[in-house]
C-alpha cells in the first residue's frame, strides 16, 4: 500500500464559476436564459435563492480566483483538486449551436484555469448532453484538444436520459480514451415540489444521482462498457443506501432485467465521492462499493460540502490503508489511466 500512502490528497469534486461565460450566454439567448432562470426560481423558492446568492457572493473569490483556490486548498490540507465547471453552466435548454459553443468555451476556460497550477489542478470539461450528435467532438475537444482528464455531465438533459441509445457513441468514446466522467446533477425533475426548505438540493440532488445511476445500471450501459470510469457526486445519492430494492426488482420484474447481474454488483464498477455528510454513511458506502471505489470530495467551495473534507474522512475512523486510498490513492490510480494531451 506504499504507493497509495504516497499519493497526494486529492479532492475530486471542486468547481469553477465562469461569470463571463454566463454573461455571454445571456447576451446570445436572452429569452431562453430568462425562462431558465424563472424555472430555477420556481424549483428553489425565494428563501433558497436569497441564501444561495449570499453564499456565492461570500465565496466568489474561491469560485473564480486561482490564488484564492490554492490558499483554500492549503488550509484544507488538499494537495490536488479535480476542477469542473459549476453545474449552473450546463444550460440544458440551449439550442445546438449555442450548446456547442458553451461546451467548447467552458473547456477552454477550465484548461486555462488549471494551467495556472498544473501540479495542483486537474480539469474536467463539458459536453452538450442534450444534443447527442454533437457530443463526440466536444469529448475530443476536452480530452485531446484541451488536455483535460475527462468530462462532467448532468443526470439528464431535456429528453436525454443516461440510458438513451443516442449516448452509446459517447460511452464508447470516453471508454476508448480512458476519460473520467463525473456525474453531477443540476436541478431536479420534481421541480416545484421541492421549492422550500432547500429540498431542491438536499433531496433533489440525491434523487437525481439515484435516478441517473439506475438508468445506467438497468439499461446495461455498464455491461456494454466495462471500462467506463464514472465518478458519481454526492456518494451516488440515495442509490447505495437502498440498492437492495433494486436487486429485488431485478429478481422479480421482467422489465427490470436489462442488466446481466444484480444491480448491487455494479456499485463496484463505479466510483463515488465522499460528500455523504456523516461518517456512518461513508463507512456504508465503502462497504457496498469497495474501498477502492470511494474518492475524497468536497463540492468546493459551496456550502453543501464539508469545509474540512480531509477531517471528515478521518472522522470515520477507517483502517489506515483504506483512509489513505480514499484520501488520494484511489484518485491517483483512476487519473493515471486517463488520456491527456
Amino acid at each position: 500500500m506504499s504507493a497509495v500512502q504516497q499519493s497526494p490528497v486529492t479532492d475530486v469534486h471542486a468547481h469553477l464559476l465562469l461569470p463571463g461565460l454566463q454573461a455571454e450566454v445571456e447576451r446570445r439567448a436572452p429569452e431562453a436564459f430568462a425562462q431558465a432562470q424563472a424555472l430555477e426560481a420556481r424549483r428553489n423558492g425565494p428563501e433558497s435563492l436569497a441564501a444561495s446568492g449570499r453564499m456565492i457572493g461570500e465565496r466568489f473569490p474561491r469560485l473564480t480566483d486561482l490564488g484564492a483556490r490554492l490558499a483554500a486548498m492549503d488550509e484544507q490540507g488538499v494537495e490536488r483538486q479535480w476542477v469542473s465547471p459549476s453545474p449552473s453552466h450546463f444550460y440544458p435548454w440551449a439550442e445546438e449551436q449555442l450548446a456547442v459553443w458553451i461546451a467548447s468555451e467552458a473547456n477552454r476556460l477550465i484548461a486555462d484555469h488549471v494551467a495556472g497550477a498544473p501540479d495542483r489542478l486537474t480539469g474536467l470539461g463539458l459536453v452538450p448532453l442534450q444534443h447527442p450528435s454533437r457530443i463526440l467532438e466536444l469529448v475530443d475537444d476536452a480530452v485531446l484538444g484541451r488536455g483535460l482528464a475527462g468530462i462532467e455531465i448532468s443526470s439528464f438533459a431535456g429528453d436525454v436520459e443516461l440510458s438513451d441509445p443516442r449516448l452509446e457513441p459517447m460511452w464508447t468514446r470516453v471508454e476508448e480514451l480512458g476519460a473520467i466522467v463525473f456525474l453531477h446533477p443540476f436541478g431536479c425533475s420534481l421541480d416545484g415540489r421541492l421549492d422550500r426548505f432547500y429540498l431542491s438540493n438536499t433531496v433533489g440532488q440525491p434523487v437525481e444521482n439515484a435516478v441517473a445511476l439506475s438508468h445506467l445500471i438497468f439499461a446495461g450501459v455498464l455491461d456494454r462498457h466495462p471500462g467506463l470510469r464514472l465518478v458519481a457526486a454526492h456518494g451516488g445519492g440515495y442509490l447505495p443506501t437502498a440498492i437492495g430494492r433494486s436487486d429485488h426488482a431485478w429478481r422479480v420484474r421482467p422489465e427490470a432485467h436489462g442488466c446481466v447481474e444484480e444491480p448491487s454488483s455494479y456499485l463496484r464498477k463505479l466510483w463515488f465521492d465522499t460528500v455523504v455528510h456523516d461518517a456512518a454513511g461513508l463507512r456504508h458506502l465503502i462497504e457496498v462499493a469497495g474501498a477502492d471505489r470511494v474518492l475524497l470530495g468536497s463540492d468546493f467551495p459551496f456550502d453543501m460540502g464539508p469545509d474540512d473534507p480531509v477531517g471528515f474522512v478521518r472522522s470515520a475512523h477507517l483502517e489506515g490503508d483504506v483512509e489513505s486510498a480514499v484520501l488520494g490513492g484511489n484518485a491517483a490510480a483512476l487519473l493515471a489511466q486517463a488520456v491527456r494531451a
